[in-house]
């Protein structure tokens, strides 16, 4: 729990600085770095949420939109152009005048994930129930946990299109890695492995490496936002794609969220995560990641499958 900010910087260099830092990152690359007077271990106060309003959502791409994009990212893997890419839309609720505190409490008693957090500053509120790791820092050890294959729980096995996917994440994150490790240090643990969350069972795989000496977190960073398992393979092809596809720009969501205090880290994939501006929109980012063999009717059916819990939870229910 950290309260009273001290500093808001958008300059990675004040990372250098030794203090605890809070890190929002766009998935467009934008840094908001908040820094705080007060950082100590507590449990979450609870706040009240008026979640029984919100009945009207909307998204910024329905299904017919959706599917044609699914079928746009098809057609560039067939071109050669691309190997993945993860296509995302957002649901909002407009009117939505309430402090997302309430919410984050709501969703760490319902819907408990590993790296669940809080973030509230002048013009932006965060709560995220985001279950995978992007970035553990332990001195000039590295981990990266990307997450590619989603399925209800207790159902059926991944099949080869999920494996493929994941192991097509695993590479791209071995890239990024590399660019900053140790030559010869990056290596992958725990390949496939299954990890169960509410609802939800997620293929997970584990990238470690050693930083090179003298790095900073600026250099860091750059090398490896936006997340790779929320953008695609190649990662450049994969944002190309991306920004001409879909109508807004994701913000929040798909960024990363935690902290930083100096050779210390833990940052989260911003997904399963509510936030809200000065316009008092409600907004949510559900997506999948999409391959030649992918089925666009069951790519939007994922993306309603990872939205449907938390919804329901914004709107009161369990």
């Amino acid at each position: 729990m950290a309260s009273e900010i001290v500093e808001i910087s958008n300059d990675p260099s004040v990372l250098s600085d030794g203090n605890f830092w809070a890190l929002t990152a766009t998935f467009e690359g934008e840094l908001t770095l908040v820094r705080f007077k007060n950082v100590r271990k507590e449990e979450f106060p609870n706040y009240e949420w008026a979640g029984s309003s919100l009945n009207k959502w909307e998204t910024t791409i329905n299904k017919e939109q959706y599917c044609e994009y699914v079928e746009t990212i098809r057609e560039a893997i067939a071109a050669g152009d691309v190997y993945q890419v993860n296509a995302c839309r957002e649901i909002f609720h407009q009117g939505v005048g309430l402090s997302l505190a309430g919410l984050f409490g709501r969703l760490i008693s319902n819907n408990p994930a590993p790296f669940a957090s809080f973030l509230s500053i002048p013009g932006l509120e965060i709560a995220s129930a985001s279950p995978e790791l992007f970035l553990k820092r332990d001195g000039r050890q590295l981990k990266s946990s990307p997450i590619k294959g989603t399925k209800k729980l207790n159902s059926e096995a991944f099949g080869e299109k999920d494996k493929s996917e994941n192991i097509m994440i695993v590479d791209l994150m071995r890239n990024d890695l590399g660019r900053i490790c140790t030559p010869g240090s990056v290596d992958v643990q725990n390949l496939l492995r299954t990890e169960n969350h509410p609802g939800l069972t997620h293929l997970v795989s584990d990238v470690l490496g050693e930083l090179k000496d003298g790095l900073t977190w600026k250099e860091i960073l750059a090398a490896t936002l936006p997340p790779g398992s929320v953008s695609g393979a190649p990662k450049s092809s994969a944002l190309d794609l991306i920004s001409k596809s879909e109508k807004n720009k994701r913000s929040t969501y798909c960024g990363a969220l935690g902290w930083i205090h100096g050779d210390q880290a833990l940052l989260s994939v911003a997904i399963r995560t509510f936030w809200k501006k000065n316009d008092d929109i409600l907004r949510f980012g559900t997506g999948a990641g999409i391959t030649w063999g992918s089925d666009p009717l069951s790519e939007w059916e994922e993306t309603e499958l990872k939205a449907r819990k938390l919804i329901s939870i914004a709107e009161g229910h369990r």
